[in-house]
């Protein structure tokens, strides 16, 4: 191997796990075949290297061989002529000699899981530093279980991705995950980049649920608000397609692994629900046995279908957002996570600090679902109430402003829907028979029956506006309408 090692082993980095050998050696099969690079780039990244020039190196090579054009010794040399750290290791003759003196490029994957593998260990030495530091001057207000679960959220993000606290990013690795987002809506061929609802119109105005998005879904009590939501995770979880990647990772190819955290209804009241949905039989005949043997036939076969699909429910009350997002995290080390479910914004605790003042509650925990959804890299779709100023207008049409409790639930989420069913509210003003308003209010009804709306307040990737769907009160289900022409509002 070349002998301009750029590093001095003194007896501090001794204890440091690196193996300069190993990064030489896969930058030197990387130079020599340029093919290797697609054999190992999906999980090897320029940060993993320990030496800063073999950083620099790797990722001249990263941008040279992903743009159409080879990374030699010599192109490298002209690509990195005005580097300082280079040409003080020795420039082009230190590039001749790392593609010269690789042994096997057969054992190229081999040397890149090593430098992958001890940047992990260097990742968990310098976390284990600071977890060991922190507890060893903390005082009373730090406290220990928020140590734990910070500890926790550091661990994960360091087994997703291999790096602990990675800072910033240019704009040239953005800007290819964006082309990567369109692309996969282009490959899918529907215009969706995200995870599909089911329900067609929805998914047109909202491209599908996007990675990293916190969704509000809110209504007043009785529009349908879980569901809606349940509808969506079943069809996301039946739709789940699983795709292995280049580098051994698992992808979803087509919907999603759905964790759904049911704050309010206990997980077997939500599966009833689903039964009900997919056998097409009420949930309170179900509940009360009142069925026949041709309807209990159905039953079984509806949870025959649905026994397999990736859904999983955590039906415990009373968690803080902390305890939540602890259990996201180790649901997608344990099974993979595409999209998140939490039912209802407002059945969550915070820290305990802000238990006072329920406005800064609410505050930590949209700001601590918005981080999650990111860290995690999954939509997350909360529910929310809506506040009773909405029974007390004319137009019960949910807006913005009616959200309960705090304006960062509006300003923290990508986007905010509400469900409204204008029949609901109908049934409540029947006007005395035989008059000429009982007859309106009777074609008003008529109407509205069998039908929902969602209203999109807010997206930040798009337009607002109204979308109509069908909605079958006897099974509580949400799906498309037969003739789906609906307002979609102002496109702003």
């Amino acid at each position: 191997m070349p002998d301009g090692n750029p590093l001095k082993k003194t007896d501090t980095e001794q204890k440091i796990p690196y193996n300069i050998d190993a990064e030489q050696a896969i930058l030197g099969a990387v130079l020599f075949d340029n093919e290797i690079y697609y054999r190992v780039s999906g999980f090897l990244k320029a940060e993993h290297f320990y030496d800063p020039v073999h950083q620099i190196i790797y990722e001249a090579c990263d941008k040279l061989i992903s743009s159409g054009r080879l990374a030699s010794p010599v192109t490298l040399n002209t690509y990195l002529a005005d580097n300082p750290a280079l040409t003080e290791i020795g420039g082009s003759k230190y590039l001749t000699e790392l593609a010269q003196s690789v042994p096997s490029t057969v054992g190229a994957s081999d040397y890149a899981r090593v430098v992958f593998d001890l940047s992990v260990c260097r990742g968990l030495l310098n976390l284990g530093s600071e977890m060991v530091e922190r507890a060893r001057i903390s005082d009373i207000d730090d406290d220990p279980q928020q140590q734990v679960e910070e500890a926790e959220a550091k661990l994960y993000k360091l087994a997703e991705t291999g790096k602990y606290g990675s800072g910033f990013k240019t704009f040239e690795s953005a800007l290819a995950e964006a082309i990567n987002v369109a692309n996969a809506a282009f490959e899918r061929g529907g215009g969706l980049a995200g995870v599909a609802t089911g329900l067609n119109d929805l998914d047109k105005k909202l491209g599908g649920l996007h990675s990293s998005d916190l969704i509000i879904l809110a209504g007043r009590p009785s529009m349908g608000k879980t569901a809606l939501v349940t509808n969506m995770a079943v069809h996301a979880a039946k739709a789940y397609r699983p795709e292995r990647k280049a580098d051994g990772t698992i992808k979803a190819a087509e919907g999603a692994v759905v964790g759904f955290f049911s704050l309010e209804m206990s997980a077997d009241q939500l599966a009833g629900r689903i039964l009900s949905e997919f056998s097409e039989i009420p949930s309170d005949r179900i509940r009360r046995g009142d069925i026949d043997k041709s309807d209990f036939e159905r039953i079984y076969e509806a949870s025959q279908m649905l026994n397999d699909i990736p859904l999983y429910i955590d039906d415990t009350g009373g968690l803080s957002i902390a305890q939540l997002a602890a259990r996201a995290r180790r649901l997608k080390r344990q099974h993979g996570l595409g999209l998140l479910i939490v039912d209802y914004l407002q059945l969550l605790s915070g820290s305990g600090r802000a238990r006072d003042n329920r406005v800064q509650e609410i505050t930590e925990i949209t700001v601590g679902l918005k981080a999650l959804a990111k860290e995690l890299e999954v939509p997350i779709i909360a529910l929310s109430q809506l506040s009773r100023q909405v029974e007390q207008r004319d137009d019960k049409k949910p807006q913005l402003s009616d959200l309960r409790e705090s304006g960062s639930i509006e300003q923290d989420a990508d986007v905010v829907m509400f469900v409204y069913r204008e029949i609901y509210y109908l049934m409540r003003q029947e006007p005395k028979e035989g008059t000429p308003e009982h007859e309106k209010w009777q074609h008003e009804c008529g109407e509205a029956d069998g039908k929902a709306e969602i209203l999109i307040g807010k997206q930040r990737h798009g337009p607002i506006g109204t979308i109509k769907v069908a909605f079958n009160a006897d099974i509580v289900k949400f799906g498309n309408l037969a003739n789906p022409t609906y307002y979609s509002g102002p496109n702003y």
